[in-house]
């Protein structure tokens, strides 16, 4: 008879082994927690930065960086930046140095075939406007020049009619028109090479001479 408690020859019993269950729910909540309080700094940053005692009323400005604040005679003052023609012809004026002087601009181009005064040329003007009104006894000499493209003849007129633009827009700043005189210079005296689209924008500019302090 067979002993029921003899387990020899049954098949293994099956053992289960219950796997712990991840606690997504803590790790949610855990990131979300650390999200807010990220929130809640950057938050605090803005206000902090925002809270900034902005500059007193009445403060003068600073310049930007390479540009000085220059007193003309009579006290008004012009905003500079040295080594351009408005800078220079500033100084000029106010040495003892001799007339005649010839100065370049250098920010006073025209587009090709054009002699309209381009919108970021306007600044330049204005400052030599003013420039001009604080020296009333100096006399000046307009010359306009062109590329080599073109006919001389094409050349001469185009120098002529961009010298003319230029002295237009100093007689509507208020500088009185005797003290303005104007001429061309085609496509003589480049200061660029001819050959190049960059070295044609240089060439067509205007040159100031001035005749008399």
């Amino acid at each position: 008879m067979a002993d029921p408690n003899d387990t020899r020859g049954a098949p293994p019993r099956e053992v289960h082994i219950e796997k712990k269950k991840t606690n997504w729910l803590a790790w949610i909540l855990l990131a979300l927690g650390i999200l807010a309080a990220l929130l809640a700094l950057s938050r605090c940053h803005r206000q902090e930065t925002a809270a900034v005692a902005p500059a007193p009323t009445g403060t003068p400005a600073t310049p930007p960086v390479g540009v000085e604040h220059v007193t003309l005679p009579g006290g008004k003052t012009v905003d500079l930046q040295p080594h351009t023609l408005n800078y220079d012809l500033q100084g000029f004026l106010a040495s003892s140095a001799p007339a005649p002087r010839t100065f370049t601009f250098d920010n006073l181009n025209f587009d090709t075939a054009a002699s309209t005064i381009r919108a970021d040329d306007r600044p330049t003007l204005a400052a030599l406007t003013q420039i001009l009104a604080a020296y009333p006894t100096a006399a000046v000499r307009l010359v306009g020049y062109a590329d080599a493209r073109g006919s001389d003849p094409a050349n001469m007129k185009l120098g002529a009619d961009r010298a003319a633009a230029v002295a237009k827009a100093l007689i509507d700043g208020g500088v009185n028109a005797k003290r303005i005189a104007t001429a061309s210079g085609g496509d003589s005296n480049p200061v660029a090479s001819n050959a190049t689209a960059g070295g044609q924008f240089e060439n067509r500019r205007t040159e100031l001479v001035v005749t008399s302090k």
